[in-house]
């Protein structure tokens, strides 16, 4: 089994970072798959690779990790990026405050020149630098590291920029004879201002990235610290959560969140689901009912007998799932990475372009004007935007996917649900509860010979309900479920199981009585030569037309019974279906059902394309056919038999109420149970691809504005070159204006519109 690492990120800043750090923790042994988010800062490794080796390659590559940890988890990371913003704002207030007044006295004549107050502009020189060393250390730290390393971040950039205008400025100061005299301006202003203006982006842009981390916060702010433990003697005590252990017995009064998942040991309750499942309306527990971890249990006070704590718990496992998928990134992400791999790099040969071609071209003096371009190309031009574009969207899109119980498990998953053309939906769990029930039992001649009771105390339909129920027993078929249910429900005693043979995707057989008895579908009747009459087929015409899927009981090669099982079709699957419909998405049932049963649950449901009397293995053939026309499909299912057509789906999307395997298969899972749940999916993918594109339009219309205006391309035709103050601002406005686009995505309404397709999508 695959290891799963995660580690928490310092002093990472932009794309060529990203690109750095997978780069060094690919190269270590026993690593598989590395994933680094620039927007959460972390990173998840897949593989067996020891932690050591792991902080030991971010370490060499110029970066610190910490591991996360019982030891150093959410709540100390929280903490330290808070303590850090603090020290964020610190530094963008020193910097400004110094390169501020600078601007206004040099733009007011209070400052005199180069050459007449040299004192004085030592002494700004010294404030700048201390300054740099203050505000701007860690650029400069960053940017040394990377050299080391042989590679370029956005510190590099930011380091050149603003150290090249204070090494200018000084010896503009220092050695004024080195210089033309027009080329003797001074640009500590320009190095205040970029240092500050770059910082105060980043403390924007992180106060957005926590609020576009709200969602996983609020998960993790479910579970409670504690619980209360009911001892064997019946007294009560408080401990903490961690030393809660499987089969404790717990309280749980009203108003407080269920603490792990387990068992409601005695009576009923209304629990609050919604922050799991995204279900607004409490549902009601009984005796055995299971509850989950973070849910709100709002009526009685009740015993929990616990079954599972700590990462098994399902609210774990969701965070877990959560977190993975806003650190997984999909195509259109890895590719803006590889271009922000090689940006930085490209970025520095613009720049020293631009000083020689204004070195050799422009007017004079050719020297200060080389360098002003330079440096402004340098600072404009740092790839944050480019970086964050991806990651920010796929953060807040998940998360909130999360809040409405969709759980989405990986970045691929989210863009291909934004292109499917058609969806295909499992009858049994998906369309309908899931939930069949006995309907009626028709006997086909009442006084056919083949009927041998042998408890004379049940009725002739009794005793058929009792050995076909018995029987049933070997089977973990909905249906056979629902025949057991029916007769604990009428209080009739079971008799012992024998050893039947199951034949699968028609029924199930067995010799009782000295007699052959044959429960299934038509084409276990075909298969047992059973003979149906005409009245008989009228008969299971009529009641699969009323929605009811029909079991029949063949003793001895001869039709006896009919058993209408009929499931209660989920209330909001026709609006569900009724929204793919108007989006343009082909809707598909697939069942394994008889033709006319899925046709009756089809037409109540507004479905008009049925695929019928489909055996369990060829689901994934009809999948695959669809497909072969040019489909995008998604596969919506909940049962075992659903996990091949799952897995081969474009996007598999699992009921989360279902089986294990087939949400272990699914790329979605559905933790509603509600098709609404589909419906909700693709508009929010469709969504957060818009808003990843818009990003990334943004990014790159600003660096390709941006660099050409910074090397003052519009110089010869206007005379205006951009001042590198201005440059740095609107580097951090870009950073901002990305992160802010992507917060839209936590408050935008899921309607019909947002399920259509976008042409960029």
């Amino acid at each position: 089994m695959t290891d799963s690492t995660r580690l928490a990120l310092r002093g990472m800043r932009c794309a060529a970072c990203v690109s750095s750090i997978e780069d060094a923790l690919n190269k270590v042994d026993g690593v598989q798959s590395v994933s680094v988010n620039l927007a959460d800062r972390s990173a998840d490794i897949q593989g067996h690779a020891k932690v050591e080796q792991l902080l030991k390659a971010v370490d060499q590559a110029g970066f610190n990790a910490t591991p996360m940890n019982a030891d150093y988890g959410e709540t100390e990371r929280q903490a330290e990026e808070a303590q850090q913003l603090v020290q964020a704002k610190r530094r963008t207030w020193v910097a400004l405050l110094l390169g501020a007044p600078q601007m206004l006295f040099m733009m007011t004549g209070l400052l005199p020149m180069p050459d007449e107050g040299r004192l004085i502009w030592a002494v700004i020189g010294l404030l700048t630098l201390a300054m740099m060393v203050y505000s701007g250390g860690h650029f400069f730290s960053g940017a040394w590291k990377a050299l080391k390393n042989r590679h370029a971040t956005m510190d590099t950039l930011i380091a050149m920029g603003t150290g090249s205008a204070w090494i200018y400025s000084t010896l503009v100061i220092v050695w004024p004879d080195l210089l033309p005299v027009e080329g003797r301006h001074v640009y500590y202003e320009a190095a205040a201002f970029i240092i500050g203006l770059v910082n105060l982006g980043h403390v924007l842009e992180t106060r957005a990235r926590g609020q576009a981390s709200q969602a996983i916060r609020a998960l993790m702010q479910l579970q409670p610290d504690s619980a209360t433990l009911i001892l064997p003697g019946g007294e009560e005590t408080t401990m903490r959560l961690s030393s809660i252990q499987p089969s404790d017995l717990l309280r749980v009064k009203p108003g407080e969140r269920i603490p792990v998942d387990g068992q409601l040991a005695g009576g009923e309750t209304r629990v609050d689901e919604s922050m799991l499942t995204g279900e607004p309306l409490p549902i009601l527990k009984h005796k055995g009912d299971w509850l989950s971890a973070g849910t709100v249990n709002l009526s009685g006070s009740i015993k929990l007998r616990v079954r599972k704590v700590g990462e098994d718990t399902a609210l774990a496992q969701i965070i877990t799932q959560v977190r993975q998928a806003q650190n997984s990134k999909p195509a259109i992400g890895r590719l803006a990475d590889k271009i922000s791999g090689v940006f930085v790099p490209v970025v520095i040969l613009v720049a020293l372009l631009t000083a020689v071609i204004w070195w050799h071209f422009g007017p004079e003096p050719s020297s200060a004007y080389a360098f002003i371009t330079a440096m402004t190309v340098l600072v404009i031009a740092c790839p944050c935007a480019l970086g964050l574009a991806t990651p920010m969207s796929i953060t807040v899109g998940v998360g909130r996917a999360a809040g409405k119980g969709i759980l989405i498990r990986k970045g691929d998953a989210l863009q291909e649900a934004s292109k499917l053309d058609a969806v295909v939906l499992d009858k049994t769990g998906t369309v309908t509860e899931g939930k069949p029930s006995l309907t009626c039992i028709e006997l086909m001649d009442a006084e056919n010979s083949q009927i041998n009771n042998t408890d004379q105390t049940l009725s002739v339909e009794d005793y058929l309900l009792q050995q076909v129920a018995g029987i049933e027993r070997a089977s973990e078929h909905p249906l056979a479920h629902a025949l057991v249910a029916a007769a604990e429900a009428r209080a009739i005693r079971l008799p012992d199981s024998g050893s039947p043979d199951i034949h699968p995707g028609q029924g199930i057989s067995e010799q009782l009585h000295n007699q052959r008895w044959a429960i299934g579908n038509l084409k276990l009747m075909q298969a047992e030569g059973v003979t149906i009459s005409a009245s008989a087929d009228q008969r299971i015409q009529t009641l699969s037309d009323q929605g009811n899927t029909l079991v029949m009981l063949a003793i001895d090669g001869q039709l006896t019974a009919l058993l209408g099982i009929a499931d209660p079709i989920k209330e909001d699957s026709s609006r569900a279906i009724s929204r793919l419909r108007d989006a343009g998405i082909r809707v598909i049932m697939l069942t394994g059902d008889s033709e006319r049963t899925a046709q009756a649950v089809a037409r109540q449901v507004g479905i008009d394309e049925v695929i019928a009397e489909v055996m369990p293995d060829q689901k994934a053939d009809k999948v695959r056919e669809l497909q072969a026309e040019g489909l995008r499909v998604g596969m919506v299912g909940d049962g075992i038999n659903d996990a091949p057509a799952l897995a081969q789906a474009n996007v598999g999307f699992a009921i989360g109420t279902g089986t294990d395997v087939a949400i272990e298969s699914a790329d979605i899972t559905l933790m509603r149970g509600s098709l609404e749940g589909v419906a909700d999916a693709m508009s929010i993918s469709r969504a957060t691809l818009r808003n990843i594109y818009q990003n990334l339009f943004g990014a790159f219309v600003y660096n390709s504005l941006g660099i050409p205006l910074a090397a003052g391309i519009l110089f010869p035709i206007t005379g205006w070159l951009m001042n590198p103050a201005y440059a740095a601002a609107a580097m951090a406005l870009s950073s901002v204006t990305v992160v802010s686009n992507a917060n839209r995505l936590r408050v935008m309404s899921l309607t019909p519109q947002r399920l259509k397709r976008s042409t960029s999508s």
